[in-house]
């Protein structure tokens, strides 16, 4: 684990992990921790400050998350962002009012007072705003740094206790000067200097795991082909070698064109050893068959996938670890400050697998983010191809076909997808977007072809830029191109006569249609 962290106590905000995702950015490993997470679990000797996230809840309800006031006593700086800084003024003695509206979106920040969470900054600038409650007076020892003009305390600090507060994100990229704003709490105010080095953390992970798995023991993984699975298997490559690591390869029959056959080709090429290969697509479509609902389909492919993981593992007497994949966002979302998530990702782990099999849990990957695995993966000495690749769901095509998956629908969008990646990959787009694919809608619409009249499906495109997948927008990819693509996928796709473009962001919308 890294030497220097600051902690972020999660109150549920929407923008939680991003003020993690900045702190990372700028070299600084964070950590988000539900609120009421016991002191003893995060307070040690690496804790250099704590940040207090914002949050849907108003500190005036009876039931308002809250924590202890030991919290401040803890000797290292804390940071209370929207509902964080509203918390820490209750609770140290403050008032607070609710306001008549709630303030939402832009405002102008006016500086009243210098000091170090601002240096370097102008004087005025923008801000971004959510909130319904305010500060009427400051606790004991507190003076205020900043106004806008429909609020009178906007930024807060207790220089005594280096306490700080704003009532804006600064996470957010609306803000302007946010990142410096993190970036002086984190480095000025903590002394944080020491980075964040996926190299070390590979190494230590390598030796974590040489020292948990005995020489007589292997470990199997869920191989996708994907840059998560792939980068776990060099780390554990490393670890225990190829003789005691067991990738399995399930083909549920909802992959892209030709994936199945490149991902074990592209396997040996890059590991000098073959997968073992399961042909799983018979039973899937079989169980699929009827069903429309999305929820519904994940489940049903979820727990196949179990259970044809289950069989074929338990073949391997010797394997007592199993190797995740899981990535610090899925970490984050089972233990929010709600409670565990009552879904199961099914497309960034396997779970149920531990317990039905009785194994160990290997997850070197579960304190990254998406583009922390990308960085290890190139360190590691994946190719571009690998460290790059889009990410693609775990019940695959099944949530690409809105309603019911059939043999001829999936056939329809595997054509469709593989012209939209082919286009962007000549174009040199394909790098420049956080993930591209096609979508077979439910709908069928009239067109003409020739002389005849058509009745036949139209396809969704969707491209997003992103940084994590945690928010995306739309990807503004050129006219000449979404018009080559659209021409093509009309002209070379049996069954398809409409192609439209999702110009929708996330939030309000999510990557997936399903």
């Amino acid at each position: 684990m890294p030497k220097e962290k600051i902690t972020i106590l999660d109150f549920g905000s929407q923008y939680s992990q991003l003020i993690a995702r900045r702190l990372r950015e700028i070299g600084v490993y964070s950590e988000l921790i539900p609120y009421n997470t016991p002191i003893e679990q995060f307070a040690d000797e690496t804790l250099k400050g704590l940040i207090l996230s914002g949050g849907p809840a108003s500190v005036l309800d009876v039931d308002s998350p809250s924590i202890s006031k030991r919290i401040f006593e803890l000797g290292v700086p804390v940071f209370g962002v929207c509902y964080g800084m509203q918390l820490m003024a209750k609770l140290l003695g403050g008032t607070l009012v609710s306001s008549k509206r709630r303030e939402y979106g832009h405002a102008k920040l006016y500086v009243d007072e210098p000091n170090e969470i601002f240096k370097g900054l102008p004087e005025e600038f923008v801000v971004w705003m959510s909130h319904g409650d305010n500060i009427e007076e400051l606790p004991d020892g507190f003076i205020c740094l900043a106004h806008t003009d429909s609020l009178p305390i906007a930024a807060i600090t207790s220089p005594k206790d280096r306490l700080y507060g704003t009532q804006f994100h600064p996470e957010v990229a609306h803000t302007e000067h946010g990142i410096e704003i993190l970036k002086n709490f984190a480095r000025e105010i903590c002394g944080c200097k020491e980075t964040f080095d996926l190299g070390d953390y590979a190494e230590s992970k390598i030796a974590e795991i040489r020292e948990m798995v005995s020489p007589d023991e292997s470990v199997i993984l869920a191989y996708s082909g994907g840059v998560d699975s792939t980068v776990l298997v060099a780390i554990l490559l490393r670890a225990v070698g190829k003789d005691r690591l067991i990738p399995i390869f399930v083909d549920n029959g909802l992959l892209r064109k030709n994936e199945s056959y490149e991902v074990r080709n592209r396997f040996k090429q890059l590991f000098g050893f073959e997968l073992y290969f399961v042909d799983a697509s018979k039973i899937f479509l079989e169980r699929l068959r009827g069903i429309t609902d999305a929820e519904e389909k994940r489940r049903i492919i979820g727990n196949t996938f179990i259970e044809v993981f289950t069989e074929h593992a338990k073949k391997f007497t010797n394997a007592k670890w199993l190797a995740q994949g899981t990535l610090y966002p899925d970490v984050i979302e089972s233990r929010s400050y709600k409670g565990p998530s009552a879904t199961i990702k099914t497309h960034h782990n396997v779970g149920g697998l531990p317990e039905k099999l009785d194994f160990e849990l290997i997850e070197p990957l579960n304190i990254l983010f998406k583009d922390e695995v990308r960085k290890l993966g190139s360190q590691l000495g994946l190719p571009d191809e690998i460290v790059w690749r889009h990410p693609f769901p775990g019940p695959g095509l099944a949530v690409r076909v809105i309603g019911e998956v059939t043999p001829e629908k999936l056939s329809i969008l595997r054509e469709a997808d593989s012209i939209f990646i082919e286009e962007l990959k000549k174009s040199g787009w394909y790098r420049k977007v956080w993930q591209a694919f096609a979508v077979l809608t439910s709908v069928k619409t009239v067109g003409v072809m020739g002389d005849e009249r058509t009745y036949e499906y139209a396809i969704g495109l969707r491209a997003v830029d992103s940084r994590d997948g945690m928010t995306a927008d739309w990807s503004r990819l050129p006219y000449e191109l979404l018009a080559k693509i659209s021409s093509r996928i009309v002209n070379e796709v049996k069954g398809v006569n409409r192609v439209v473009y999702d110009i929708t962001s996330k939030p309000p919308g999510t990557i997936e249609w399903e």
